[in-house]
């Protein structure tokens, strides 16, 4: 168990690393609470010196898989979304997406996990909010979010890095990594069954 979660922190608390988990965190078919904001802290930590490269990296990350997931909402329309989007939520994402603004949608990216942040992103596209003001906006946003993580574990790094090491620590991640297998395979399996709805 130690070797997995030794395993697990060695891959997505490196820059390739980082940038694959944040561009997965803002798509519809992966899903790991905390997990982008774990791997930026933990990396930055590690950095030191190279601290602030890692929210440019999550950053990208995030963009370019917030930009798959927008394009899907675009190919769907307004229509599709109840296909992908449970009906209880649906009708407060559309009623925030399409009274909001560039500043309500900031406010939505700042929330922290696990608040679902990825319907936001598909039903924007799928509701013709306007492109730059989303990517502008989102970029922001998630540079102010990750570059807050990276300073503060630059800054009590060694306090977090110690913490890992704990056996109580491997067992939480331990979990996380369950739990993030479970929910990807749910979310691939509604993913899939949503495609096939006509």
């Amino acid at each position: 168990m130690r070797s997995l979660t030794h395993w697990v922190l060695g891959t997505f608390t490196s820059p390739v690393g980082v940038l694959v988990l944040a561009a997965l965190d803002s798509t519809l078919f992966f899903s790991l609470p905390f997990g982008i904001d774990a791997a930026v802290i933990v990396l930055s930590a590690r950095s030191d010196q190279l601290s602030w490269i890692v929210p440019l990296l999550a950053t990208a990350g995030s963009v370019a898989g917030a930009a798959l997931t927008f394009w899907m909402g675009r190919k769907i329309g307004d229509g599709g979304l109840d296909r992908y989007i449970p009906a209880k939520r649906l009708d407060r994402v559309r009623d925030q997406i399409t009274k909001g603004s560039a500043i309500a949608l900031a406010v939505i990216d700042l929330i922290p996990p696990p608040f679902p942040f990825t319907p936001f992103v598909l039903a924007a596209g799928a509701l013709d909010v306007r492109t730059p003001v989303f990517f502008v906006t989102l970029i922001i946003t998630r540079l102010v979010r990750f570059g807050l993580e990276g300073w503060l574990a630059a800054r009590y790094g060694r306090r977090i890095l110690a913490a890992l090491e704990s056996n109580l620590m491997q067992n939480v991640i331990f979990g996380c990594i369950v739990v993030a297998i479970v929910l990807t395979v749910l979310s691939i399996v509604r993913l899939v069954r949503a495609s096939r709805t006509p």
